[in-house]
């Protein structure tokens, strides 16, 4: 399957600038309040770090309709190519699935990859259009690392609140430094910068029409760099301040976006994964600084009785997806008394035999895995009530080595999961999603995924 046509604007936007080194794509969707920002600190940052190349910004809207588009076009900037396009989609992918506020996401990544590829960039930095602390800085800790260091992938590391990112440290973070062995510290942060060979390989891939590419497009860039063996590094950004919430409230969609989509891409790279042991961090550029941050104000009796209720409501789904063990623990935690939080407990044994089994269940059950993922919610939030009690005392640094002793947990267990994996998932295993292997990682590999 072959790319679609560039819209019409954006093949005569590309005749007339021809090649550009340097390509910032700003994804947006309502996001007027914000994004003039952003568009004023890319330019002061390309003129101010790299003033010898030449540069293109593309804002690729998903359809505002707040003036988006006319706070773009009002943002003060010179001295460069200015390219406004729409990304082509329907009007039911619009609807069903707000991931930050934009819409079909990926379809905005691959309009701004396909205008790298046409102009010949030689770095592309795509950057999120809600954020109030960009500076002129991110934009050269971006593309700096690929244009002069020979990286391919360049992932931001934030300094963020000790509850903001939870699904990122708790899951994300977690697992997926477990299964390819690189510590990514935010590997669905929003803002990287890629290189031309890297954006090549995403526009041949053949999952853009699935789920995966459209509303997971973060972690889907970060896995393929990790897995296909490109050179990843992290550029230390300083705070990432933009609209965070109650890690009890509003998460359950991107929960399962999220998660489902690091499930996914588990079984096409299987026989990456089984191979690599332990972690090594990712190199890190950048001046490492202590910033203030905005408070978050988290309800733990809220999570401890979502929670509570989800134990009672979906016993037949954690049975399906839980080992007899983890589902009695589960219980237990969820009988034992508690008052105004205090004493809730669900250890870093316990999450991870949770989360490890969950995947191996997503992989197992294709027709319930929608289901499957649902069911997580109240489990997660569990485990971000646990976390809050646990670390309401701590300061960030020991915050971030309890996050440690986390990612330790899942890769002590890994051989447990590889061992599950291969008795459920050989070739003709009755325990086979698919009654077949995990298709082998090559360049050519498509994504199988289950639409429920």
């Amino acid at each position: 399957m072959g790319q679609p046509p560039l819209p019409e604007e954006a093949r005569r936007a590309a005749e007339v600038i021809q090649r550009a080194d340097i390509v910032i794509g700003i994804p947006s969707y309502n996001n007027a309040r914000t994004i003039g920002h952003v568009v004023r600190a890319a330019y002061a940052g390309l003129a101010k770090y790299f003033p010898q190349l030449t540069a293109v910004v593309i804002n690729s809207d998903g359809g505002s309709t707040d003036n988006t588009r006319e706070a773009v076009l009002s943002a003060r900037v010179e001295d460069s190519h200015l390219m406004l396009l729409s990304t082509p989609l329907l009007a039911a992918h619009r609807l069903s699935f707000p991931y930050h506020g934009v819409p079909g996401k990926g379809s905005a990544f691959r309009l701004v990859f396909q205008m790298a590829k046409q102009l010949d960039a030689k770095v592309c930095a795509v950057v999120d259009s809600d954020l109030r602390s960009i500076t002129p800085e991110w934009i050269d800790l971006l593309i700096r690392p690929i244009l002069f260091a020979g990286f391919d992938f360049v992932a931001p590391y934030y300094q963020r609140h000790k509850y903001d990112g939870t699904i990122t440290n708790s899951i994300v973070y977690p697992f997926t430094r477990m299964l390819y062995g690189v510590s990514v510290r935010q590997p669905i942060g929003g803002e990287f910068g890629v290189s031309a060979r890297l954006i090549r390989r995403y526009l041949d891939r053949q999952d853009w029409e699935t789920d995966v590419a459209r509303f997971g497009i973060d972690i889907w860039m970060t896995t393929i760099a990790l897995a296909e063996g490109f050179r990843v590094c992290q550029s230390f950004l300083g705070a990432k301040l933009h609209d965070a919430k109650d890690p009890g409230t509003d998460l359950s969609a991107m929960l399962q976006q999220v998660v489902g989509s690091v499930f996914t891409l588990m079984r096409e790279y299987a026989p990456v994964w089984q191979q690599r042991a332990g972690s090594s961090p990712a190199e890190l550029f950048g001046f490492r600084f202590d910033v203030g941050l905005d408070p978050i104000f988290v309800n733990v009796d809220r999570m401890v009785n979502a929670f509570r209720r989800g134990c009672d409501e979906l016993g037949e789904v954690w049975e399906t997806a839980l080992d007899h063990s983890t589902l009695g623990a589960v219980r237990a935690l969820a009988a034992s008394p508690v008052e105004n939080g205090k004493g809730f407990h669900l250890s870093d044994g316990l999450w991870t035999d949770v989360i490890l089994e969950f995947a191996c269940a997503y992989q197992k059950h294709p027709i319930a895995r929608s289901m499957i993922l649902r069911s997580l919610t109240p489990l997660y939030l569990a485990r971000v009530a646990s976390f809050v009690r646990d670390t309401e005392n701590l300061v960030a640094a020991e915050v971030e080595e309890k996050i440690e002793q986390l990612c330790v947990t899942f890769e002590n267990l890994k051989p447990r999961l590889i061992a599950r994996w291969n008795r459920d998932f050989i070739p003709g295993g009755s325990g086979s999603p698919q009654g077949d292997a995990a298709p082998r990682a090559t360049n050519n590999a498509k994504l199988e995924v289950t639409h429920d």
